[in-house]
């Protein structure tokens, strides 16, 4: 028996050496050319009005509508082959809204892109019933067509200008005539808010479609950028608005335009102009627009409710902060359509969450609390008075569904399989998609009724597993540790066949920004099977979340306000110094890098941890706070003319003296976000302190980098910079 079991045992072993010997190593054409382990997150689906049916599009098979329990129930809305223009060419929708109603379709086609989410389109609305289209701007590129609540007209943008069609006469009228390329936008935003308050979409029609609010921007006084485009015998230049840190901002005035007495108010926003109005909403009323109102230093918002008939104002609600407010989003205020209440997102106590207050500003009730931050809001179905929501009460690593009645009674977690749940709920909120995985399991897409209930798997993840199990893969493994009176939340991945006797050579990878989170417990497809091509040639690869970052509360994530950089580099400092303290790491081969502020971050550790250190590679990275933009920079460190020497004191550029290591500075010379200039200045400041580096840059590329082989190229010149000097 005992002979027969070392037998069993010795060819059970050899197969399973064999299984692994025959899996394949991951290599970076495999990542970011095959993209061999993509693993889309999400269902394409579109909720109807009615919660049990959904939309799909595509080309073979036209719009349809589809039922939530089956699938096979599905009624045809536009066939395949009525997408068609008034002029009979067929048109490809890359995407569709619907009225409220449903009873027409705008259709989104030949997009193009101006900013991260700003896009001109060639719009057409389908009327469903009497199978009729109409080209908006007669079939000119336009921006933002919307259509009003009772579908009878469109909105756009073009040249600038509002304007909207009325379908019933295929009449188009003007709303502004204003507007001007680098002077006056009218119903959209500038480049600084599009990136810094998320949001394009500056009009916004009245519940009963007889009024539009809207923004207007003059950036007359604000300054310009320049970018070169190559490529042709004299580089192009092209010009845009940029407000950096302390310079002049847009002015900003919200307009109310009656349809039909062709009247516009201008709303009372008050006489301080130098301001910010991150959100207006028109309220269940008609006659009411809310408006919040945040100042330059962005540590005081206001909600304003605005008389819609004369543009008067009465300052509901004010909430101010000794550091700041943070950064505004759609899910900051919800107002409910049924009652006059609105639900709005606080850190008042230390963590963010949810609030239930009037109209009259008064607060009815704290809603959620807790140790613990609510990270979406994903709305209140009000015919149950409950409020659904994710956060990160399990862990910061993980996030978890929830619903909550609007008294704070009945809290229930929806989800519950350790790792990262994503929530898309419908029009009323009685189903959710689920979009759901975990740092080793790809996403898988379910449907779940509003109690939790899993109703059906809308898309199952095997195609990508049986891919990922072709490949020897190392696991990332999640640690934390002690770095002064904070613990610190981290993840590491082994080389494939780790031996804890040997040491080995670690690349820390680090973002680090303000509210932003790297260790999550969340399936990554792309940087994750990079680092997989280096744990094969024996590195560790690790990463840790600093002070600053988020979902740990308030005083967590705003320790860094006024010197951005100064804890975030001592706790990514310590953080190596942990690491080299393992048995298994060699102290003396300790590198990092990082993208975008993880680039600002990789440069300034390489510099000022230069006895920890001895590679960065920085990517697109900030090298000055001066050289970035108002709204995002002065949220986190005030003017530079009130707080020079914060500015200063953690700028990479004045810290080059301090350089040993191997440093690759990487930028794309079309990077609208994180201007070159920051590059070209590092490269001024290293070459007068006489210090030795590398660097690459990609024309025309932006601040994404990417484009046909571009990603290759770059983790190619990374992995090869790594491998060679660490």
């Amino acid at each position: 028996m005992k002979v027969l079991s070392l037998i069993a045992l010795f060819i059970a072993g050899t197969m399973n050496y064999w299984a692994v010997a025959q899996k394949k190593d991951v290599t970076i054409e495999d990542v970011w050319q095959r993209f061999t382990f993509y693993n889309a997150p999400a269902v394409q689906i579109n909720w109807m009005k009615n919660d049990n049916y959904y939309s799909t599009y595509s080309e073979s098979e036209g719009l349809k509508k589809v039922s939530i329990t089956n699938p096979n129930e599905a009624t045809v809305l536009i066939p395949p082959d009525k997408f068609l223009s008034p002029r009979g060419t067929k048109i490809k929708a890359e995407s569709y809204i619907f009225s409220d109603d449903e009873s027409k379709v705008v259709l989104f086609t030949q997009k193009s892109p101006i900013y991260r989410r700003s896009f001109t389109t060639v719009a057409y609305v389908y009327d469903i019933p009497s199978q009729k289209i109409t080209a908006i701007h007669d079939g000119k590129p336009i921006q933002l067509p919307t259509l009003s609540p009772d579908g009878a007209k469109v909105g756009f943008i073009a040249d600038n200008n509002l304007h909207f069609t009325d379908l019933n006469t295929n009449t188009t009228a003007s709303i502004t005539d204003d507007g001007k390329y680098n002077s006056i936008i009218n119903g959209t935003t500038d480049w600084v808010y599009e990136e810094e308050f998320g949001f394009t979409q500056g009009f916004y029609w009245s519940g009963d479609s007889k009024r539009v609010a809207f923004y207007r921007l003059d950036e007359s006084d604000v300054k310009q950028f320049v970018l070169m485009k190559y490529g042709t015998l004299y580089p192009q230049e092209v010009r845009f608005k940029y407000p950096k840190a302390g310079e002049k901002n847009a002015l900003v005035d919200i307009f109310i335009y009656d349809i039909n007495t062709k009247g516009k108010v201008k709303v009372d926003i008050g006489t301080e102009k130098d301001q910010y109005v991150p959100r207006i909403q028109w309220t269940n009323n008609p006659e009411q627009l809310a408006v919040m109102r945040l100042n330059r230093l962005q540590n005081k918002l206001e909600i304003l409710i605005a008389n819609a008939s004369n543009g008067s104002t009465n300052v509901i609600l004010t909430e101010t902060d000794d550091k700041y407010i943070t950064e505004v989003t759609d899910q900051s205020w919800v107002f409910l359509k049924k009652s006059n209440r609105f639900v709005f997102q606080s850190e008042r106590d230390g963590f963010n969450h949810l609030y239930l207050y009037d109209l009259s500003g008064k607060m009815l009730k704290q809603i959620t609390s807790g140790s613990w931050d609510v990270t979406t809001f994903y709305g209140v179905d009000e015919r149950t008075e409950t409020a659904f929501f994710q956060s990160s009460e399990v862990s910061p690593i993980e996030r978890q569904v929830y619903c909550i009645n609007l008294d704070g009674k009945k809290k229930e977690q929806l989800t519950q399989s350790k790792g990262w749940h994503n929530a898309k709920f419908s029009s009323n909120l009685s189903y959710f998609m689920d979009d759901y995985s975990n740092a080793s399991a790809p996403w898988i897409t379910t449907l779940y009724d509003q109690k939790g209930k899993n109703v059906r798997v809308l898309k199952d993840n095997k195609d990508a597993v049986s891919r990922i199990e072709q490949y020897n893969i190392s696991p990332k493994e999640f640690f934390n540790f002690k770095a002064g009176n904070d613990e610190l939340y981290g993840w590491m991945i082994k080389p494939f066949n780790f031996d804890e006797k040997k040491k080995y050579p670690v690349l820390m990878f680090v973002y680090g920004g303000p509210g932003s989170q790297e260790v999550q417990d969340e399936y990554d497809g792309f940087n994750f099977y990079f680092y997989q091509t280096l744990a094969q040639q024996g590195y560790i690869i690790a990463c840790v979340d600093n002070r600053g970052t988020g979902a740990r509360g308030a005083k967590f994530k705003k320790i860094t306000y006024g010197q951005l950089g100064k804890y975030e580099t001592e706790d990514q400092i310590a953080a190596a110094r942990y690491l080299a303290g393992k048995t298994f790491v060699d102290a003396g081969r300790i590198g990092i890098w990082g993208w975008s502020y993880g680039g600002y971050m990789s440069s300034l550790c390489l510099l000022k941890g230069n006895d920890v250190f001895k590679l960065a590679i920085a990517v697109a990275p900030v090298t000055n706070w001066r050289y970035y933009d108002t709204i995002y920079t002065e949220r986190y460190m005030g003017l530079p003319q009130q707080n020079a020497s914060g500015y200063d004191d953690n700028s990479p550029i004045n810290h080059v003296s301090k350089l040993k290591g191997r440093y690759l500075l990487i930028h794309g010379t079309a990077d609208d976000n994180v201007h070159y200039q920051n590059a070209l200045e590092m490269v001024n400041s290293l070459v007068d302190a006489n210090k030795q580096f590398d660097s690459f840059f990609y024309p025309n590329r932006n601040h994404g980098i990417s484009g046909k082989n571009t990603r290759l190229h770059l983790f190619t010149k990374m992995y090869d910079y790594i491998t060679k000097n660490l």
